[in-house]
């Protein structure tokens, strides 16, 4: 039997038992197959030989399916089969092989070894470049700025700034921008891309970038709800501070303060016990954002022991006032303290002048403010004296329906608007609060004369403002029981929601 046949069988059976052997290096795995030195090129080279063989004998057209049945060709499937053998296949030497046996020169690896893929590690790639965010910008109007002025301080382009104002032409005019308004930005590397400005609550303007050149306006309306708000409380030092405690509007509480101001001193009548309700409007926008707070509903002051409650009715078309429980306006023709936020430094009466320094008549009330607070007409009038006057200082005199005249003195100065002969409303800024004339620090000096007569602008009647008649009466005391009621039902709320 030729050599080559004689070595196919050990071979075989030592692949077969390598196969449960421990795990050797690499190199050690590719020792010899075969017997004697006789490596994987050896039997390639026999199954190549007796491939030739095989062939002469069959020819093409022999029966190769014949020949595979013969024992030959089982010994040739387990030849092949051998010089198949790859490195997973035989993880470790032959027990019979020395680990430490030279590695001959002429074995050649019949398949290329598969090894374990590994991990891709790719090289740092910056990544590509991103549009910059776009920026947004709130910007506060001043006074003498346009909308033109204030996108070019923004850093706008003209040629946008230009394109935008013409756009928003369409639906605002750009010259009714108010002091105080805000407007919206948005900008990004290619320019503007919006603007934005709320000219009132309940009503929005945009200007978008519709391509590359040009802009478009849009208007939005928001729709909003009216709902009444109910809030009560105890005062312990002042009624603002009772309010504010209890979240009321700060423009609620001076509507309050305005609709009692004609009967109530709030500087001397309020003490620590008194109560105060009020039930008002307020406006809110679709996902429940109030808006803002509308009007004042009903209100009940509760001062040593005396309630004093008042109802909001519109007598005629147009005319709105506040009415007491029997149906009586609750405005004056004067108010009694023509000043907001002033406290009472020196009442009506004798004194002891504080620069003069002998005691004379005082026939006026003294209200301490800071210099510039506001001061207001009293009532409706028209200007007779406006000027320097003496040790009142600056100093404007008031005449009035019913023979009632008032005087505001030691003004820092007048409002520019009112001159000499001119009408005024009640409740119209006329000056503010200074030092002039002989005084000792700024305050205002305010006076009532009925029929020539000084009198204490806060102990003095006032005759009762409008009377409504029969059937106004009736409606007023309809619309009495409903707001009464729905005052009940918001105190039942308020109550439940403290629980």
């Amino acid at each position: 039997m030729p050599y080559w046949l004689t070595s196919l069988k050990p071979t075989a059976k030592k692949a077969r038992v390598s196969l449960h052997l421990p795990h050797k290096s690499r190199t050690e795995s590719f020792s010899y197959i075969g017997r004697e030195g006789h490596g994987t090129l050896h039997i390639a080279l026999s199954v190549l030989v007796l491939g030739l063989s095989i062939g002469v004998v069959f020819g093409p057209s022999g029966d190769s399916q014949a020949g595979l049945n013969t024992p030959l060709a089982a010994t040739m499937a387990a030849m092949e089969d051998a010089a198949l053998v790859r490195d997973d296949d035989f993880p470790a030497l032959s027990p019979t092989t020395p680990q430490d046996a030279p590695v001959a020169n002429d074995d050649v690896q019949s398949e290329p070894v598969l090894e374990d893929p590994r991990e891709l590690i790719l090289a740092s790639v910056p990544p590509p470049d991103q549009p910059e965010p776009e920026k947004k910008r709130s910007l506060k109007v001043r006074s003498g700025d346009t909308l033109m002025s204030i996108m070019l301080a923004a850093g706008i382009r003209h040629d946008d700034a230009h394109d935008a104002v013409s756009a928003l032409r369409s639906v605002y005019d750009p010259r009714d921008l108010r002091v105080g308004q805000r407007i919206s930005l948005t900008l990004s590397d290619d320019g503007l891309q919006e603007m934005r400005l709320d000219p009132s609550v309940i009503r929005q303007i945009a200007v978008r970038r519709d391509d590359a050149t040009s802009f478009r306006a849009f208007e939005v309306e928001r729709t909003l709800t009216r709902r009444v708000t109910f809030s009560e409380g105890v005062i312990t030092s002042s009624l603002y501070q009772a309010a504010v405690d209890r979240k009321v509007p700060l423009s609620v509480l001076a509507e309050v303060m305005r609709i009692y101001s004609w009967d109530v001193d709030f500087q001397r009548e309020i003490q620590s016990g008194d109560r105060f309700e009020v039930a008002y409007e307020k406006f809110v926008d679709d996902e429940g954002a109030v808006i803002r707070h509308g009007e004042v509903i009903y209100a009940r002051m509760t001062l040593s022991g005396a309630d004093k409650p008042l109802y909001r009715f519109e007598s005629h078309p147009g005319l709105i006032d506040y009415f007491d429980d029997n149906g009586r306006s609750a405005k004056r023709p004067l108010l009694r303290t023509p000043i907001d936020g002033a406290r009472l430094s020196s009442g009506f009466g004798q004194r002891r002048h504080p620069v003069l320094g002998y005691t004379k008549m005082h026939r006026g009330v003294d209200f301490a403010a800071a210099t510039g607070t506001p001061i207001y007409a009293a009532g409706d009038g028209v200007i007779s004296y406006r000027g320097r006057k003496g040790g009142y200082g600056n100093y404007i005199s008031i005449r009035h329906a019913g023979g009632f005249n008032t005087a505001y003195a030691h003004m820092s100065r007048f409002n520019s608007q009112v001159a000499l002969g001119s009408r005024v409303r009640q409740g119209q800024v006329i000056g503010y609060v200074g030092t002039t004339g002989r005084s000792t620090g700024p305050h205002l000096h305010y006076e009532i004369l009925a029929d020539g007569r000084q009198v204490n602008p806060l102990t003095v009647k006032m005759p009762t403002g409008i009377k409504l008649g029969k059937q106004d009466f009736a409606r007023f005391m309809a619309k009495r029981a409903n707001i009464e009621s729905l005052v009940a039902n918001l105190q039942k709320e308020t109550l439940i929601s403290q629980r």
